[in-house]
């Protein structure tokens, strides 16, 4: 309501003591787990993200804060072996997990193969959203080798193939404000050893 203001504690008799709980003090837990190869433990507020205790806590700023509401992707890492938007689940869910960010994957003089395939197929444009696409990539090719169908999925008895359907579906939750999609659909593929 415009130009309202809010209403004084009423007196709720005499003897009745009324508490208010503090909320500006954070509630702090300790949490440990492997980040990129490395042990790593942090006292957290018990709010933050997996995203920002990468980002803010550890200085690992590879994954980047695009929506912070889970719709973009660029946030992307793999968390025990599955992709997850870290942006949507809290550090301390994660209490002795493997974790792996973009800079786990791979570094300048030693490129990751899914790396060297966006370079060399210009699978990224501004490059905000390309350590997500990345991450998202490797783990997308893990599911499909894994078997784990996808809603594009013909044959659900049948080992789903890499195939430029299934690519596209997959990556479907990473965005490329650039359009680079085609071209991140030739370093996939590249990386799969195939023809999608």
């Amino acid at each position: 309501m415009v130009g309202a203001t809010a209403a004084a504690p009423q007196d709720r008799g005499a003897g009745t003591s009324q508490t208010t709980a503090r909320t500006d003090a954070p509630v702090l837990a300790t949490v440990t787990f492997t980040v990129n190869g490395e042990r790593r433990t942090l006292d957290l507020d018990t709010r933050t993200s997996l995203l920002d205790a990468a980002r803010e806590h550890l200085h690992l700023t590879g994954s980047k804060k695009g929506c912070d509401h889970g719709q973009c992707g660029a946030c992307t890492m793999i968390v025990d072996g599955r992709r997850i938007n870290a942006c949507l689940t809290l550090a301390i869910m994660h209490q002795g997990a493997e974790i792996t960010t973009i800079e786990g994957l791979g570094q300048p003089d030693q490129l990751h193969p899914m790396q060297a395939a966006f370079v060399k197929h210009d699978g990224y444009q501004c490059g905000y959203c390309t350590p997500g696409q990345i991450c998202s990539g490797v783990a997308v090719l893990e599911e499909i080798k894994a078997g784990i169908p996808s809603h594009v999925t013909v044959d659900l008895n049948a080992a789903p193939r890499v195939t430029e359907a299934e690519i596209r579906e997959r990556m479907s939750g990473n965005i490329c404000r650039c359009g680079a999609y085609s071209n991140i659909v030739e370093a996939m593929t590249e990386v799969a050893g195939g023809q999608a």
